[in-house]
């Protein structure tokens, strides 16, 4: 059977028993007219990472894979050991977002050994062996804290004073906060002028957010910029800032990244300034990329989602369709 013939029997029937692939990577047939794949999502908690599962969930619902979902409760340890479970199951295509960028190339190594292929989502990783993996899809995190960064030099342009600036970061080690990071002071772009006096991990969390801003503001009064690398970080800060006798979006510019419902509302209400769009809604993308890796077409190593940003002057057009 050839590869459009095979290609058929996946869209078209989904009846794959028998129907293989003789691509670099060899995967087995997918058994009772189902592809199976594992897929360990890092943690359930923000409702970004909740849209991120359902979109991923319901796109893969509807094209009846059999899926093999697990949460690794912000553990590598424990997803590895997910990431084991799917390969002792013998599914056909792995997928995980990884809860930091270090430590997968031994269990990667054993999907390989197993001639399971894996794709990244969300989250890249630093690996040894870059082939380990067959494609990754996400975000553009370095670009991100750049957008951020820019903005900030827009904001402050004609200032001549020092502008200081609070980064509250997400997960330690994890891509989104190491490369966000990364492109925010690639953004600022060593301009004495902007000056980042505090760095508090907030852990990607409201309330670790709330309470980071609260520590330097108890011993700093001359902030004048929170930069918050998630959403869910900035809106706890902006509890801290108001409980500190500060308006935030005034007396402090915040910006943040994501874009979920709370944080649109925030920014139209002038509490957050400007927010840049990370886009969890990942699951059809995904889709082809498993359909496409499964039948051993040819896919790009990286996969960039689709996003924007949001100020005072556009946010109204889009608050009201958010779904997360």
């Amino acid at each position: 059977m050839n590869r459009r013939m095979v290609f058929l029997c996946l869209v078209v029937a989904l009846t794959l028993s028998g129907c293989g692939q003789d691509g670099n990577v060899k995967v087995r047939p997918a058994k009772k007219g189902q592809i199976t794949v594992g897929f360990s999502q890092i943690g359930e908690s923000s409702l970004w990472r909740a849209a991120n599962t359902k979109s991923i969930k319901h796109s893969l619902s509807i094209e009846n894979v059999r899926l093999i979902f697990a949460v690794a409760g912000l553990s590598r340890e424990k997803q590895i050991a997910d990431i084991q479970g799917f390969i002792r199951d013998k599914v056909d295509v792995i997928a995980f977002s990884p809860v930091v960028e270090n430590g997968y190339d031994d269990v990667l190594r054993e999907a390989r050994q197993a001639k399971i292929p894996v794709i990244l989502t969300d989250r890249a990783i630093r690996t040894s062996e870059p082939g380990l993996y067959v494609s990754s899809i996400g975000s553009n995190f370095t670009a991100e804290g750049s957008s951020a960064a820019v903005w900030v030099k827009g904001e402050f342009r004609t200032t001549r004073k020092t502008v200081n600036i609070v980064e509250l970061e997400g997960t330690a080690g994890s891509a989104p906060a190491v490369q966000r990071k990364a492109g925010f002071l690639e953004g600022l772009g060593g301009d004495p002028r902007f000056r980042i006096v505090a760095s508090r991990n907030g852990n990607f969390s409201r309330p670790e957010g709330e309470a980071a801003m609260k520590a330097v503001l108890r011993s700093r009064r001359d902030i004048d910029v929170v930069f918050a690398q998630n959403d869910d970080m900035g809106i706890g800060a902006l509890a801290a800032i108001e409980a500190a006798g500060k308006r935030p979006g005034k007396d402090i510019k915040v910006v943040t990244i994501d874009a979920i419902h709370d944080g649109l509302i925030a920014l139209s209400k002038g509490r957050i300034n400007y927010i840049v769009e990370c886009n969890p809604l990942i699951g059809p993308q995904l889709m082809r990329l498993i359909k496409d890796v499964f039948l051993g077409l040819p896919v790009p190593m990286r996969v960039d989602t689709e996003e924007m940003v949001f100020f005072p002057d556009n946010v109204n057009d889009y608050i009201h369709e958010r779904e997360y």
